[in-house]
Parts: C-alpha cells; sequence; structure tokens
C-alpha cells in the first residue's frame, strides 16, 4: 500500500496518478475520481476495491476505452473483476481490465439493441474450466442484479475464458484455441466411433478433461512413460480405438505444431475403448 499523487482525473472511477516505484500508473476503482482533483493524494490502502495498471501498454489501451465506456455500465464491470478477484484469490493479469471490459461493454450494447452472438465452443469451456465457469455464472447474475440486463448463456462462456486467460497468464487466442481444438477432436470421436456423448454426463467431462491435459502436455513438451507391450496389445485388441487416437494425434500436431509423443496414443486409446465399451 502506497500514497500516491493524482496526476489527472479521468472520470469518477479511474485517475492518473505518479507511483514510487512505477511512475505514473492508471487507478481503478468505483467513486475514486469523486471530488478529487490534480495535486491531491490517494492512499491505495483507503479501499481494497481498487486496482492499479502498471503496464504501460494495459494503461494507453484502458484509456482508449474511456470516452466509449457508459459510466453505469463502467462501475458494474469494475465490480465484475472485483468479484473475480475475490473469488479466485489470485494476482489477475492486468490485460483483464482491458479484455474484459471491451467485452462486456460490448455485451451490453449488443443486448440493450436486441442483437445476440452465439457462443459455439460453449459446452467445451464448460467442461474444461469448470471454477472459471462457475465465477463467470457469479458476474452475469451481478449484471443482471445491477442493470437488470439478461447477458445471454453463451456469455458465461466468454467470460469464463477471459478469467482463465487472466490467471494463466495466457492471451486469448491461445486459451481460444484449445476450446476449438477440443471441440473438433469430440467430434471426430463421435462420428469414427458411430457415438453422441451426453454433454452433460461424466463421460463427456472425463475425455474433455484428458484432451486436456494431452494438449498441456504437448504443449510443455512433457515426456509421458510409453507402455510398449501394451501398446502392441492394443493395437491387435482394438484397432478401430488405436487408430482414432492416432487420427486424434494427427490433428494435433497439425493444429499445434509440435510433436507428440507416442504413448499418448496409447493412453488415449485405452481411454477411447472404455467410452465406447460404456456407451454402445
Amino acid at each position: 500500500m502506497a500514497i500516491l499523487k493524482i496526476e489527472k482525473v479521468l472520470n469518477n472511477n479511474v485517475l492518473i496518478a505518479e507511483h514510487p516505484s512505477y511512475q505514473e500508473v492508471v487507478l481503478i476503482g468505483k467513486g475514486i475520481g469523486f471530488n478529487r482533483k490534480q495535486g491531491d493524494t490517494i492512499d491505495t490502502s483507503e479501499t481494497e476495491k481498487l486496482f492499479v495498471l502498471k503496464n504501460e501498454r494495459e494503461q494507453e489501451n484502458y484509456i482508449k476505452l474511456l470516452p466509449f465506456i457508459d459510466r453505469e455500465f463502467h462501475e458494474v464491470i469494475i465490480s465484475a473483476i472485483e468479484l473475480i478477484k475475490q473469488r479466485t484469490n489470485s494476482m489477475l493479469n492486468e490485460h483483464i481490465h482491458v479484455a474484459l471490459t471491451d467485452h462486456l461493454m460490448f455485451a451490453l450494447t449488443r443486448i440493450s439493441n436486441g442483437m445476440e452472438i452465439t457462443n459455439p465452443f460453449l459446452v467445451e469451456t464448460k467442461a474444461l474450466y469448470r471454477r472459471e465457469y462457475e465465477i463467470a455464472v457469479e458476474v452475469v447474475d451481478l449484471i443482471k442484479e445491477k442493470t437488470d440486463i439478461s447477458l445471454p448463456t453463451g456469455e458465461i462462456g466468454f467470460i469464463a475464458l477471459h478469467i482463465h486467460s487472466a490467471l494463466t497468464n495466457k492471451n486469448l487466442s491461445e486459451v481460444n484455441q484449445a476450446s476449438q481444438l477440443v471441440s473438433r477432436l469430440v467430434s471426430m470421436v463421435e462420428e469414427q466411433l458411430d457415438i453422441v456423448i451426453d454433454r452433460d454426463s461424466i463421460d463427456y467431462m472425463r475425455l474433455v478433461r484428458h484432451l486436456r491435459y494431452a494438449i498441456e502436455r504437448v504443449k510443455k513438451g512433457e515426456r509421458v512413460e510409453e507402455p510398449n507391450k501394451i501398446a502392441a496389445l492394443l493395437k491387435e485388441e482394438y484397432p478401430v480405438c488405436y487408430n482414432l487416437a492416432w487420427k486424434l494425434i494427427k490433428i494435433m500436431q497439425q493444429t499445434l505444431r509440435l510433436p507428440v509423443f507416442d504413448a499418448e496414443a496409447v493412453y488415449l486409446t485405452m481411454h477411447l475403448q472404455r467410452l465406447q465399451s460404456k456407451i454402445q
């Protein structure tokens, strides 16, 4: 906590101040600019509900957004980010202030004008990022309570991706890529095994989780132990699942542009065989 000198009041909720460690910073918090002027000081310990943007690029992008933000909506979005911070009990990447503010402003304006955008990866997002999805539900409830605007279910998925991005320091395109890749892989499993997987079932959750961890291992270059004897057995006993596992791995390789260790096919075959025997 520190006492900062105010350089400029941008609006009721946003100030520019001089910080002893970070030079110029942007302070965000409900009502922090009210009745304050240049040269005043602000004690950051006055409120826990205050965010400090230290990154110069994030500061610039946030300031550019301000002219387009409705004051009432802005205060609700600040409350939403407060809620996310409380629920995750984590340091969020500063970019969430720009990215989520921009997204929610667009969403609220769109819904107010009777427009709606569907989310084709909602089910995958819910399965991949369960905790983030639950927090996003709370965010949508908060927005409904404060503005009387009901955001559609698809928005929960988009908000969940923003939360995951801020928690993991991954950019949104990388997070989106994982959801889209899992969606494509699940569709191929259903098509090749001629099955329909109930999206609310534990089987679906397990499959998505397995694919997610496989993708993460590939990205990190983590080698899993390869049981060679089992590989030969599975290839002989379950040729359909074994071949499907390799098709899925080829898609992962093409999408991620990274090598996938052969052992992944073994574990994937075992998972697919268990899934097939349960559903059929």
